[in-house]
This record gives structure tokens, sequence and C-alpha cells, in this order.
């Protein structure tokens, strides 16, 4: 049996976390825990998902990007982090494309997306 395989099996026994789902173009709000010296607090961070990344949910990722003071700022967070608190889906975008990179070239009013009309199965 593959290493990774086992390591794999050992973390799906431990999940606790389940996040709404969400795709590229959806504006959402990460909250992550940030450690700096001996002290935690939480930070939200909201963007639109450019893309999401990996097969499994152990190697799957999503990069999030924000303009801040007129600079583009891109994170990538693991979808299984320990760090991260929740995930709030803000708006629900509509999109033709699962990777949107080309939203880097775009400033202003081109750079907006359609809001799209999802149900939701609450």
């Amino acid at each position: 049996m593959n290493l990774i395989n086992v390591v794999e099996n050992a973390f799906s026994q431990n999940k606790t976390a389940t996040y709404p789902e969400f795709k590229a173009g959806d504006t959402i709000t990460v909250t992550y825990r940030i450690k700096e010296g001996d002290k935690e607090r939480l930070q939200d961070f909201r963007g639109v998902v450019i893309q999401i990344s990996g097969a499994t949910p152990y190697t799957k990722t999503f990069t999030v990007r924000k303009v801040a003071s007129g600079v583009g700022v891109e994170r990538i967070f693991p979808y299984e982090s320990p760090f991260i608190e929740k995930i709030e889906v803000n708006k629900y975008g509509k999109v033709r494309r699962a990777r949107i990179f080309y939203l880097r070239n775009l400033s202003g009013k081109k750079a907006r997306i359609k809001e799209a009309a999802r149900k939701t199965n609450a």
C-alpha cells in the first residue's frame, strides 16, 4: 500500500470540519487563525476564489484574491488546514471557467463578476 494513502486514511477518520460548497467566482470570507509569538488571533480574508486545485481533500487547495489598497493580494489555503476557523460564502458568482486568472489583469468595473442565484439545501 502506498504510504500517502496510509496517512490520508489516518487523517480521514479524524475529519471534523465541514465547509460550505463554493467554486471559482464565489466571494468568500475565510477566518484564519494566526499565531504571532505566543498570541493567537483570528483574521478574516475576504475575496474571490480564482481556482480550486487538488484531487483528494488532503491535497485540495483554493486560491482567494482580493484588492487591498490598490494592490492585488492572493492567498492559497489548504482545504484541510487546522488553522481555518470557518468559511462563509458571501456571494455566488457566475463564471464560465474553473480558473479565472484573467481577473489579475482587470481592475475597477471590468473586474466585477455577475451574481448567480444558487439554491441552498438548508
